[in-house]
């Protein structure tokens, strides 16, 4: 939620700036703006609502704005409704410093009133304001000193941010600092960079560092110096990215999110090679020894949206294949629970930025209750990664488009994997079942190939969807799980109300909502489930309901039964998720473009959830 961008350098700073923040729109955002140092050190701050298209045709796409230091914000609302005045950057009253920040101050209120008796006014709604202006108090009151400012501000700020800050005493520098938000800091040479994400900056250098937790940084020319609370200076390691800047571009698709639909295959296979080695899968990179696996007593598999839908169809495939009791938690709800964690609990934490603000608060509470951590996450260096006892990484890229494909796929890759090293450690699998498990796996990007190359039906039949007012997404056991994520996707970016239901609980409510023409989209992946959820599915065809199927191949006697059906290639049934979620995805994808709708940045939504 929210972008920020800066540089300080040798170059025009504002057509970097609206670059980077072009990278970020991914992020959700409602407006949009800069705010530029010239070479009088004169800072001008220009804003706009709405999409970034409008600040760039009010700044000339930046060449209006002379000056080589600068800062940049795309602005999600949280306080203060969307519109120019509560856009960033925002300004103390002398214009003595001028700030971004991603986040949620809560005690705002308080110290807008301890600020407002200082003798400050206030333009605007935001939080945001409010910090910038009790930087200024503090920065006149200690000597004028922008670290002792920012750490004053930092110990009296209650929430989580991200904040990059411009003083008039420090004309060709910026300050920022962290607390619970991402950020990322870039060097090259003559140059300094500052954003919320690596796709921002990923074109002007691949060397970065990562801010730690309540910690601040000083941008120069071409360097970064970083210090912790006290105001010592400390020293980062610096990382090179191995992402190349064209993996955040759209490469000739019209979107974001068909690209990365067909980056899966890719994705799918960096994933399980990096883990399977010798026909054999290594975990040595996770830090999970033979023993760890081997005295767990129950896993929580925590996380939200479609990461938490990884986790349902994981908790079938992970207790069928090690027998340990698996619970699959709401990382918004696993955080204020006050759940009994059994001795040797393991608690697995799936983020694909590694920064969602409840999933790492959720890994703090299980840490605190003494569990072991192990996150998936798809990011290196992020906060959850590096707050974890043990970091699986997926393969899938930098991930632009609001709505998770590749992410989601890698998620899967990494659970199924965990699963079946914890089943022969245990003594679950034996020998033969393990290396038939891994060599089938092995098979899944091939076959996500095959599904893809058949993406015309689906777009036919999506593109008679177009006027449906809802839809209902049904199946049982590993089905459910993914007939979840098969509602969310049409949800999120084709504006359909959508529900997902275990088949078997359609007769318990549900089934009400069915009138003529109501479209019900039936997974049949799990042959032992298969006759149960086709009856379930034709009780809803009698009262009206318009039928697709989505099954393996060789059920065919299902199309006497759906109107429409779609095929996918056979596989192990505690893999089948990895398939079908791919006409899925497709469909969601299709029935979005035949409404004319913004695929890649659907309203109201935000890539990296960030705040609470």
């Amino acid at each position: 939620m929210c972008g920020i961008v800066g540089f300080t350098g040798n170059r025009q700073a504002a057509p970097i700036l609206l670059d980077g923040l072009s990278k970020l729109e991914y992020r959700g955002y409602d407006s949009a703006g800069l705010a530029v140092r010239d070479e009088a050190n004169q800072v001008e701050i220009i804003k706009a609502k709405g999409r970034l298209r409008a600040l760039a045709e009010k700044t000339n796409n930046g060449a209006a704005l002379a000056g080589t230091c600068g800062i940049g914000h795309t602005r999600w609302a949280t306080h203060g409704e969307p519109s120019e005045i509560n856009a960033h950057p925002h300004c103390s009253d002398d214009y003595n410093v001028v700030g971004v920040h991603n986040g949620i101050i809560e005690n705002y209120q308080e110290l807008k009133d301890k600020l407002l008796r200082k003798g400050y006014t206030f333009y605007s709604g935001t939080d945001t304001e409010v910090a910038v202006k009790l930087v200024d108090y503090y920065y006149k009151k200690y000597e004028h000193t922008p670290v002792d400012a920012i750490n004053h501000a930092m110990v009296r700020i209650r929430g989580s941010y991200a904040l990059a800050l411009m003083f008039r005493d420090y004309p060709e520098e910026i300050y920022a600092a962290r607390k619970d938000s991402p950020m990322i800091i870039g060097v090259a040479e003559g140059g300094a960079f500052l954003a919320s994400d690596v796709p921002a900056i990923l074109k002007y250098t691949r060397n970065v560092y990562y801010i730690g937790n309540m910690e601040l940084v000083r941008l120069q020319k071409g360097e970064a110096s970083f210090y912790n609370l006290d105001g010592d200076e400390i020293e980062k390691e610096l990382v090179e990215i191995k992402w190349n800047a064209e993996a955040a571009e759209k490469s000739g698709f019209e979107h974001f999110m068909m690209k990365e639909i067909h980056e899966q295959p890719r994705a799918v296979r960096d994933t399980l090679n990096s883990v399977i080695k010798e026909g054999k899968i290594d975990l040595a990179d996770t830090g999970l020894t033979g023993q760890d696996m081997a005295e767990i007593s129950q896993i929580y598999i925590v996380a939200c949206g479609s990461a938490y839908h990884v986790g349902v169809a994981a908790q079938y495939v992970i207790e069928d294949l090690t027998q340990i009791p698996v619970r699959v938690e709401l990382a918004s709800e696993f955080r204020y629970r006050r759940l009994l964690l059994p001795e040797n609990a393991l608690v697995i934490i799936i983020s694909q930025s590694g920064e969602t603000a409840d999933s790492l608060a959720a890994l703090r509470e299980a840490k605190v209750r003494g569990a072991k951590t192990l996150a998936i996450v798809n990011v290196v260096g992020s906060t959850i990664a590096r707050e974890a006892d043990h970091v699986f990484y997926t393969l899938a890229g930098p991930e632009i488009a609001v709505a998770t494909t590749k992410a989601y796929s890698t998620q899967l890759a990494a659970s199924y994997m965990l699963a079946i090293e914890f089943g022969r450690v245990r003594g679950v699998l034996d020998e033969e079942k393990y290396a038939a498990l891994i060599a089938e796996l092995q098979t899944l990007p091939g076959k996500i190939e095959r599904l893809l190359e058949d993406k015309e039906r689906i777009q036919w039949f999506a593109s008679k969807q177009a006027g449906a007012k809802n839809a209902f997404f049904i199946g049982r056991g590993i089905d459910y799980a993914i007939s979840l994520e098969g509602s969310l996707k049409m949800k999120e970016i084709s504006y359909i109300h959508t529900g997902a239901y275990a088949a078997g609980e359609l007769k318990h409510g549900t089934i009400s909502l069915i009138e003529n023409g109501t479209l019900l989209i039936g997974i049949l992946t799990q042959q032992e489930l298969y006759e149960k959820t086709l009856s379930n599915m034709l009780e809803c065809k009698s009262r009206g309901a318009y039928l697709m199927a989505l099954t393996t191949y060789g059920n065919y006697n299902i199309e006497d039964s759906a109107d429409f059906v779609c095929y996918i290639p056979r596989t192990d049934a505690h893999f089948s998720a990895s398939l079908a979620v791919i006409p899925l995805q497709l469909l969601g994808y299709y029935v979005s473009v035949a409404k004319g709708l913004d695929v890649d940045k659907p309203r109201n939504l935000a890539k990296s959830v960030t705040v609470e």
